[in-house]
């Protein structure tokens, strides 16, 4: 099975802003990737980074400055083998997590993010193709019944979640163990309660 990892190296993580600055905001991304990028060679498998600039990372970088679905896609095309789509802003990622995905009976298999996202998708049958635009776990399911295929769907918190908001980062720090949640910490970003949500702030 081939894992692809795709990584926005240019201006990744804008609705982060409220929190942290551009140079933060490239660091931080890189920090869920590098973690991202663990976890799958924890499971067994290499990941390949599909960026839209070489982010310089120890592993294996194919640079496409296409859309995501589109470079995507080029992938799935070329490829006879299974290949699944793992998100590099699972900052919750564990092996074991991404461990039944991969073991899941199915041609699609497919994550659910929060907000109508796909943050991880296994596509086993030759002729699945993503779309990332809009409501993306719903056209993935209706791609699958397309070619016939019923798509298997993995209910994971710590693969539901991925860090786009501030609120995401309350997520990170509560629940978290790894490289994302210390470099949070280390960076004095600590949970908050605003109007009976939980967000997050800045103590400096």
């Amino acid at each position: 099975m081939h894992v692809v990892v795709p990584f926005d190296a240019r201006e990744p993580k804008t609705r982060l802003s409220p929190v942290l600055d551009p140079g933060e905001r490239r660091e931080f991304a890189r920090v869920m990737l590098h973690s991202v990028c663990s976890t799958v060679e924890a499971t067994g498998h290499e990941p390949t980074v599909l960026a839209t600039a070489d982010p310089d990372i120890e592993w294996p970088v194919r640079v496409d400055d296409r859309s995501l679905s589109d470079a995507v896609n080029a992938m799935l095309a070329e490829r006879d083998d299974p290949v699944a789509v793992v998100m590099a802003d699972l900052a919750l990622a564990t092996p074991a997590a991404l461990k039944r995905v991969f073991a899941a009976d199915g041609e699609v298999v497919l994550v659910a993010g929060r907000g109508g996202g796909t943050n991880v998708a296994l596509a086993r049958h030759p002729d699945f193709r993503v779309d990332y635009h809009g409501v993306s776990i719903r056209d993935h399911r209706e791609r699958a019944a397309a070619i016939g295929v019923d798509p298997t769907l993995v209910d994971s918190f710590r693969l539901s979640t991925d860090v786009d908001e501030p609120a995401d980062l309350a997520e990170v720090l509560l629940h978290g163990q790894g490289e994302p949640t210390a470099w949070l910490r280390d960076h004095a970003v600590e949970v908050a309660v605003s109007d009976g949500r939980v967000t997050v702030q800045r103590n400096e």
